[in-house]
């Protein structure tokens, strides 16, 4: 299928210009995805990429098929108390999605575990997510609620993938749905004390959470009622309800910069009740214990620590200091329990929990880890919806110890496996995971996270393949991979470079990969890359890199930057014309995003700095990788015009010979920034994505 032409849209050229620069865009009209010519060409695409990858197909399904054998398709999820019941999640083999579900509580009587297929006693089916996305192509449950009587479920849905949803209220003993009025609501629903309201977000043009509404079960929506509007276009407003269902908070958010408010759910119409004034740089997190808030804040540390302070005397000189992090340690989020308060925290790049003890005056205790891994662990607070509970739950991974989920008692600090996820024919032992590290063009040391067969060696032959992300603060945390087990079964050396611009490091590590110090994050990677190389644990011509979203501006970038290195790369709804987005104020996200990236429309450096490392504007004339991009029709988080237009300016440019290393664009035309959302849908496309890499650099076949 070598000789299939490649799509060629028309070039209608656009010209931008900010700062004294002028760009010419030939491929702007591919934006407007109403047009009937521009869904031609995505479909036309589409058609091309499976032409071309056509011979993949017998690898793909071997992969699909490893990767469902390795996975338990009948199962339940670990339930959880609260109240009277249990809740938890079922699936059933062939089903795309899970099925919520409670059923009722009896004190002293374990959790329900019956085997496959059994029936639970007095099961009652709270959401068939099956049932409710037949006849649609995609279907995602956003949010769902159960009022404190536990006799009504609020739920809110999304069948585009554009992550505006629609809301429904129903009584749980009859399934009626007893409202449905409230649509495009943004994330988030919060009962009130006695069920009859509902508070619940919207969003604005620019897909900005900018209100908080309350709606009154059984009224129209548009009786509803305006809690509060953000109108400063940097901040994000999200809503929650506190573990022991007494209060609502509320926070706007700024990528520097918070302000919270309380409401006290008994009293659901009174005005909110402001934490502490906006304060530019103050960044903290509101947790509610009882009469107590507990603040995660930077106030006294960039890194972070903790304090806490009586309800009724919230001002910042009231304060009480917690805990303190020490140096390296990043202090993320409280958990507030009645007799304990879990904190999440960072520590030599990986995740961790600590648990503080309350005595019976309500003081809190010395902090103690929960420790039920070594290695390169991620531990996590997990399910924990009951405020009365006496054990946390906690979510412990690594990159080859499937997911357990853990019941920690604080009071004796043991630990108890309630459930480790079965991965049939899976031997640990024959894989190793390690910690190694690569000198940054700075002399920053980057860490690397390895993992490999344990047969695989050094040697300078082996394929190898290297993940990234570096936005946000959000860091690549060890995780175990049913997928990534068919790699490492060819003997790819599997490798995630936890690059600045992410969080893995603490707040210093996040400060050296954003803004004006941006490149740090792709010269981070290709540094990483390079000692895959110049160890040896990678073969030069056989190293395959992947990213998404933001990640995908990673892959964008590197690939200009040392296109040699890479024989193929993923990108995933990938934010690959970072310059034009972020120009434009009207589009989702942009503004909000300005403290991310810097505003290039007011600052002619930030513009001029963007401009030399924004993918789509930076594709030089020489050999590239194998490039697949993936996107979807209606992400609002990246737009499918920027993969669409970055793989024509690809095609035009490249000097490498398109027949061997094609440039490839693949669009789900019903599908958000995830995906697709049936779990056999996104293994299949997983699968794809893999063989794709996996054929270029030969590493098809699964080693003796």
């Amino acid at each position: 299928m070598n000789d299939v032409p490649a799509p060629v849209a028309q070039q209608i050229p656009v010209s931008r210009t900010h700062h004294g620069d002028t760009f010419v865009d030939p491929y702007e009209w591919l934006r407007d995805g109403d047009d009937p010519a521009v869904i031609a060409h995505l479909e036309a695409e589409n058609a091309y990429t499976a032409a071309r990858t056509a011979h993949l197909q017998p690898l793909t399904e071997r992969i699909y098929s490893e990767l469902r054998s390795r996975i338990r398709e009948t199962d339940l999820s670990v339930p959880v108390r609260l109240g009277e019941w249990w809740y938890y999640s079922r699936t059933q083999e062939g089903s795309q999605y899970e099925i919520q579900c409670r059923a009722p509580y009896t004190a002293g009587v374990g959790r329900p575990a019956p085997e496959d297929g059994a029936q639970i006693a007095g099961e009652q089916v709270l959401l068939d997510a099956n049932a409710e996305a037949e006849g649609q192509e995609f279907y995602e449950l956003g949010d769902l609620e159960v009022s404190v009587d536990g006799s009504r479920l609020a739920l809110s849905y999304d069948v585009r993938g554009d992550e505006r949803y629609d809301v429904q209220v129903r009584d749980i003993a009859t399934g009626e749905v007893i409202d449905d009025t409230v649509r495009g609501a943004g994330g988030g629903l919060v009962w009130s004390t006695a069920g009859d309201l509902l508070f619940y977000t919207r969003r604005d043009e620019a897909w900005r959470s900018y209100q908080v509404w309350r709606h009154r079960v059984g009224t129209d929506a548009a009786d509803d009622v305006l809690v509060l509007q953000e109108d400063d276009e940097q901040f994000w407003l999200s809503i929650e309800g506190s573990r022991d269902d007494r209060w609502l908070v509320v926070h706007a958010e700024s990528r520097t910069t918070t302000q919270a408010w309380l409401l006290d759910l008994r009293s659901p119409t009174d005005e909110l009740r402001e934490v502490h004034p906006r304060t530019p740089g103050l960044d903290y997190g509101v947790e509610m214990d009882g009469d107590r808030a507990l603040l995660v804040h930077n106030g006294s540390r960039s890194d972070f620590d903790l304090a806490w302070a009586p309800v009724d005397d919230l001002a910042r000189e009231s304060w009480r200091p917690l805990l303190t992090g020490g140096d390296g340690e990043r202090v993320l989020a409280a958990h507030a329990f009645a007799g304990h308060v879990a904190v999440t925290m960072r520590r030599d790049g990986l995740p961790l929990v600590q648990i503080l003890s309350k005595g019976p005056d309500g003081a809190y205790g010395e902090p103690a880890d929960v420790a039920p891994l070594t290695g390169l662990a991620s531990v996590a607070v997990g399910s924990n919806p009951a405020y009365d509970a006496s054990a946390l739950q906690v979510i412990a991974e690594s990159y080859l110890t499937p997911r357990r989920v853990i019941d920690h008692n604080p009071a004796t600090g043991a630990s108890t496996v309630l459930k480790e996820r079965e991965v049939p024919g899976y031997d640990a032992s024959a894989y190793v995971e390690e910690r190694i590290w690569a000198d940054a063009d700075d002399g920053t040391r980057v860490p690397i996270s390895l993992v490999r067969r344990r047969d695989v060696q050094p040697d300078g032959s082996n394929p190898g393949f290297v993940y990234g992300y570096g936005s946000y603060e959000v860091p690549v945390d060890p995780s175990f991979s049913a997928l990534r087990l068919s790699m490492l079964d060819r003997g790819v050396v599997y490798a995630v470079a936890h690059v600045r611009g992410g969080g893995e490091m603490g707040r210093r590590w996040y400060d050296e990969g954003k803004l004006l110090r941006k490149k740090n994050t792709f010269t981070d990677f290709v540094a990483c890359s390079r000692e895959l190389v110049s160890s040896g644990w990678v073969a030069p011509n056989r190293l395959v890199a992947e990213g998404g979203s933001a990640g995908g501006l990673l892959i964008g970038a590197v690939i200009n930057l040392a296109p040699d290195l890479y024989r193929a790369v993923h990108a995933a709804v990938p934010f690959v014309d970072a310059l034009t987005t972020i120009l434009d104020p009207s589009l989702p996200l942009t503004v909000g995003e300005w403290e991310e990236w810097g505003n290039p429309l007011a600052d002619p450096e930030v513009y001029a700095y963007m401009k030399s490392y924004s993918p789509y504007e930076n594709i030089a004339a020489t050999a590239y990788p194998a490039v697949l991009a993936t996107t979807s029709m209606n992400d609002t988080r990246v737009f499918f015009v920027e993969p669409a237009k970055w793989v024509q300016a690809l095609r035009r440019t490249v000097t490498s010979d398109q027949t061997q290393r094609p440039v490839l664009l693949k669009t789900e035309m019903v599908a958000g920034h995830g995906g697709q959302s049936g779990r056999y849908d996104a293994w299949r496309d997983a699968a794809f994505e893999t063989a794709f890499l996996l054929d270029a650099v030969d590493a098809s076949e699964l080693k003796d």
